[in-house]
């Protein structure tokens, strides 16, 4: 990436960011690989409190993303794998953006601060899971030097997810 990165902050995420990344998300466009239409707020309710234990218990989260101008415009962070299929046992990392955000480098800048903290947390590797033909997410994964490694079967969709690792301690991959 030839350009400068956006100035990007990250914190824990509050109960009230739940409404602000529920404004920031509901955005057809945003939700393309993400079941496709908008979440209930009480959906980011529960995943902010998810959240707030995650920090508190492990060091790292999803992280409210707020642009130098102090608005809320997603979040990028870390959590271990929710689902019953897929790296059951890993760490993903992981990014959303307002689509207003887009194209600003914010996730990319967001990602490495992401890695930075995660790295101080002792995770040792990580995981970036991303559906086929989001092409925005690969990007972003492969600019903080992942690497496809394998597919999974997507449970709710007729396709296999595509699953990108990265080693921290050096920065290669591990396959």
């Amino acid at each position: 990436m030839n350009r400068a990165l956006p100035a990007v902050r990250l914190r824990v995420p509050t109960h009230e960011d739940a409404f602000a990344w529920h404004r920031a998300f509901d955005d057809p466009e945003v939700m393309e690989f993400h079941g496709g239409r908008s979440a209930e707020v009480s959906v980011y309710e529960e995943l902010t409190a998810r959240q707030r234990r995650h920090d508190a218990e492990l060091g790292f989260c999803l992280w409210t993303m707020v642009d130098d101008a102090g608005r809320v415009i997603g979040f990028t962070g870390a959590q271990p794998w929710p689902h019953e299929w897929g790296p059951r046992g890993e760490v993903e990392i992981g990014w959303r953006i307002a689509r207003e955000c887009w194209g600003k480098g914010y996730a990319t800048a967001a990602a490495l601060m992401t890695l930075e903290r995660l790295r101080a947390a002792g995770v040792p590797k990580v995981v970036a899971m991303v559906r086929p033909g989001n092409e925005r997410s690969v990007a972003v994964a492969r600019r903080l030097g992942m690497e496809q490694a394998e597919t999974f079967p997507h449970p709710r969709f007729a396709e296999d997810a595509l699953c990108f690792r990265l080693d921290l301690h050096d920065g290669s991959t591990d396959r």
